[in-house]
């Protein structure tokens, strides 16, 4: 009885373990039955929004007085925004600065000199404020805006896109499209059928075809303080290209 048992075991041990050596056989060969194709998908599209950028900065003796005077022009700023239909949810403080003012003053003969010499004379209160313009027709009257005001360090427009994902999400649908009948054209050729993705990557990026503006006519309108037409800015395309890499698997 004993006996018989062991041969009973034996044999289903000797099963078990060539049922394992044929599934990881499978397993190694089913691995090895895959092709890889590469997809490229390219979108162009006109940017839906352009950013803005510019900052106030006045002198004063004392650092009260510099802050007003900066406050007063910053809201100038912002109240012209507002009159060109500029949301307030579009407007932003991206920075806001107090520094002193040094004059050097040359030491008398003999005498020792503090701070190396240098002497505060005032002090200068910066604020930089970012803006996004919805309707890109109206970039040009926001820079003419600006620069009638005398505010410093205009920049812009930049255009894009509101959705930073607009244009990747487009060329990656086009991408994949194109990986896909690249491999049904190579399976029907080798007389295979495609299985289910193995594995998938991807690579690529934005790139502005789009003419950019930046402010140089607004800053000379700030020089002179004379009020001139707002600039004319295009707005252009912006190009985004995706590159995919697709493994399927084939029966």
């Amino acid at each position: 009885l004993i006996a018989g048992v062991l041969v009973l075991l034996m044999a289903f041990l000797a099963i078990t373990i060539a049922q394992g050596v044929w599934d990881f056989g499978r397993g190694a060969a089913a691995v090895q039955n895959t092709i890889t194709v590469s997809g490229t998908g390219k979108v162009s599209l006109v940017p839906d929004i352009a950013r803005i950028s510019f900052t106030v900065q006045e002198n004063a003796s004392t650092v009260a007085a510099a802050q007003d005077s900066a406050t007063k022009r910053t809201d100038n700023a912002l109240a012209a925004l507002k009159k060109l239909g500029i949301a307030d949810k579009d407007v932003k403080t991206s920075g806001y600065q107090v520094n002193p003012q040094y004059t050097y003053r040359p030491c008398p003969a003999g005498a020792a000199c503090v701070n190396g010499g240098n002497e505060i004379t005032g002090y200068q209160v910066s604020q930089s404020i970012e803006v996004k313009v919805r309707d890109t027709a109206k970039a040009g009257d926001v820079l003419q805006g600006l620069g009638s005001l005398g505010v410093q360090n205009i920049s812009g427009p930049n255009f894009g896109f509101d959705d930073d994902q607009k244009g990747q999400t487009e060329a990656r649908a086009a991408a994949i499209k194109d990986a896909h009948e690249k491999a049904e054209v190579l399976a029907k050729q080798l007389g295979v059928r495609l299985g289910k993705v193995a594995s998938f990557s991807e690579s690529g990026g934005g790139y502005p075809v789009a003419y950019y503006a930046k402010g140089g006519v607004a800053m000379d309108m700030a020089v002179s303080n004379q009020v001139a037409p707002a600039p004319t800015l295009p707005t252009g395309e912006n190009e985004t290209s995706v590159n995919v890499s697709i493994t399927y698997e084939i029966r």
